[in-house]
């Protein structure tokens, strides 16, 4: 997950220091468990060597490390994203790796002032749902494409498909007195209709349109750690309840983790979850 719609609007919900900080400490595991999917969604863009390649909403950026590596030292990867703090991580980290061929830029998803058609490929992993005006960050990504290249995607499927990320969502939006709209718009699950995500495609002008569902098991060494992984990558989920006092947020917590129990069993705590991933050509 990259920028929320919040953080399009100045940092917000993932901009925060707290949001940073959980964001860095459950990498490697999101990182592990990602890259497949991730690779997956890099195939797709045909991304090549020497290619130059744009990370929207690229977050901490372990999708731009993976692309970075693809292009090799003759092709370049971009990293925007409204989270400064964020986007410090992803610069960090490319340097730490000795990836020379990453740039970041504090950029809106929704006013990418960038040349146009001067991208061999766009790709955006976890965001697209959540920004708002999605039809100005769209309309962007398509104008700095080259013609005949590509737009790839990924996005959560529909809430029910995604208890993980749903059920404490879901849990902290009702005791908030904020009950969560399944298909907010934006929203994690804006785009998780195989139909929508398709329309979001055509309807921004990309041909050749394709929607590819991922779906995999969420496996953690025990309900705790899972929990815990939780806290760390659902800013959205404190941000629910930063009205709230410490006993009532623990009060929502114990909820949540009674919710998720059903998930836990001899071989750990195992969670379904699909992802889709869209495709679309200039």
């Amino acid at each position: 997950m990259a920028e929320s719609h919040n953080a399009e609007q100045g940092g917000g919900t993932y901009g925060s220091a707290a949001a940073s900080e959980g964001w860095r400490r459950s990498a490697a595991a999101r990182a592990q468990f990602l890259t497949p999917i991730t690779e997956r969604m890099l195939d797709l863009a045909g991304i090549a060597l020497g290619d130059r390649v744009l990370d929207v909403a690229a977050g901490t950026g372990e999708q731009t490390l993976l692309a970075a590596r693809r292009v090799g030292a003759n092709g370049s990867v971009l990293a925007t994203d409204i989270a400064a703090r964020m986007l410090a991580g992803a610069a960090e980290a490319a340097r730490l790796a000795g990836l020379g061929n990453v740039e970041t830029r504090v950029l809106d998803a929704r006013s990418l002032d960038l040349e146009p058609a001067s991208f061999d490929a766009v790709v955006s992993r976890l965001a697209l749902m959540l920004i708002s005006e999605r039809n100005k960050a769209l309309a962007g990504i398509h104008r700095v494409l080259k013609p005949g290249k590509k737009f790839v995607a990924l996005v959560f499927a529909t809430a029910a498909e995604v208890p993980f990320i749903a059920l404490p969502m879901t849990i902290a939006g009702r005791r908030a007195g904020t009950p969560l709209a399944p298909s907010e718009d934006p929203g994690m699950f804006a785009l998780g209709d195989r139909t929508v995500l398709k329309a979001t495609f055509d309807q921004a002008g990309f041909r050749d349109v394709a929607v590819e569902a991922v779906s995999v098991v969420r496996r953690f060494a025990s309900l705790a750690e899972g929990l815990q992984y939780s806290r760390d990558v659902l800013p959205e989920v404190a941000q629910l309840m930063a009205h709230m006092s410490t006993a009532e947020r623990e009060t929502v917590w114990t909820e949540i983790e009674d919710s998720m129990r059903q998930f836990d069993g001899a071989d750990g705590f195992l969670v379904p979850q699909t992802y889709l991933i869209g495709v679309g050509t200039k």
